[in-house]
Formats: structure tokens, C-alpha cells, sequence
């Protein structure tokens, strides 16, 4: 059996939907595991440690295979929404996209300079003043921006391949029963 074109291309545009599905599932759970166990675990240390692993969690983050999720989740949830034209669902893609746009956007714009000031020289307890509790409260919104958008893409798969609804026109009124 061969596939036309039409079909391989919505086989394709359906394994995008997959891949930035995921990819914007496994950045939600980063996020969280970061504001529900690292962060509190990191509240209860001293400056010096504080500073220190958030150092270091800041270095070793940025490897290859995190790089590729948090980028590949934008370009393939991007990417998912132009395939998704004309299809059920595609608002829901359309809107997953523009949900993990704004929490890579709140990454790079909030959390990411923070990053940056805090691998700067200075006191550790003055560093962390000025970072633990604005990076707390942005990584608060990047993970629900991520985990927003991981449920408007698993909707939007889960509606691609629905029907579409046929314009509704009202049915006629059942005939009346004539008399004999």
C-alpha cells in the first residue's frame, strides 16, 4: 500500500505535534522539579552554597541535550501550529506555541540575566538577594507558561484527527399526522 502525499504529510505533521509535545512536557517537568524540589531544597542553605550550586547548576545545564529540548520544543511547537492550518484543532496547537514562546521568552528575558548576575563576583549573601526570590517567581511562570502549553499541544493532537463539524442548519419540524 503506498501513502499519497497528503497522507505522508500528515503523518509527518502529526509526528511534529508528538516530538514539540514532548519536548514542551520535558521542559514543564524541569521547571517544576526546579520549583517544587531544587529551589526549596537550595531556600534551606547557607549564602555560600546557595550560590555556589546555582553556579553550577547554571554551568552544567547548558549541555547539548537540554539545549536541544529547550530550543527543539520552540521550533517544533512553531512548526506544529504552521501544519496544524485548517485542521481541528489547530487553535489548540496555535495556542501551545504561543504558551511555550512566551515561557522560552520569560527564560531568556528573566531567568537567564539572573543567571548571569548571579555568576558575577560580589558577597554571596548580596548575590543572593538579588536572585533568589525574582528567579523563584520566574521559573513559577515559565512552568506554568510550559505546562499550559503541553496540554493545549495534547489537546490539539488529541482533536487533529476529529471531523470537522459540518455547519449546523436546523432540521425540519417532524410532520404533523394528517386526519383520515
Amino acid at each position: 500500500m503506498t501513502n499519497t502525499n497528503g497522507e505522508r504529510r500528515s503523518r509527518t505533521a502529526a509526528g511534529v505535534l508528538v516530538a514539540a509535545t514532548v519536548a514542551a512536557g520535558l521542559m514543564a517537568g524541569t521547571f517544576y522539579v526546579f520549583a517544587c524540589a531544587v529551589m526549596p531544597a537550595l531556600a534551606r542553605s547557607g549564602d555560600r552554597v546557595y550560590v555556589d550550586v546555582m553556579r553550577d547548576v547554571n554551568d552544567v545545564i547548558q549541555n547539548p541535550v537540554f539545549l536541544l529540548v529547550f530550543m527543539g520544543a520552540l521550533a517544533l511547537a512553531g512548526l506544529a501550529g504552521w501544519q496544524s492550518r485548517g485542521l481541528p484543532g489547530r487553535w489548540w496547537v496555535r495556542a501551545g506555541a504561543t504558551a511555550y514562546a512566551l515561557a522560552f521568552l520569560v527564560t531568556v528575558v528573566g531567568n537567564v540575566p539572573l543567571n548571569d548576575a548571579l555568576a558575577g563576583p560580589g558577597d554571596p549573601a548580596a548575590l543572593r538577594e538579588r536572585f533568589e526570590d525574582p528567579w523563584v517567581a520566574w521559573n513559577a511562570v515559565r512552568a506554568a507558561l510550559s505546562t499550559l502549553a503541553t496540554a493545549c499541544l495534547a489537546t490539539g493532537l488529541a482533536t487533529r484527527n476529529r471531523p470537522s463539524r459540518p455547519a449546523t442548519t436546523p432540521s425540519p419540524a417532524p410532520p404533523h399526522p394528517t386526519p383520515h
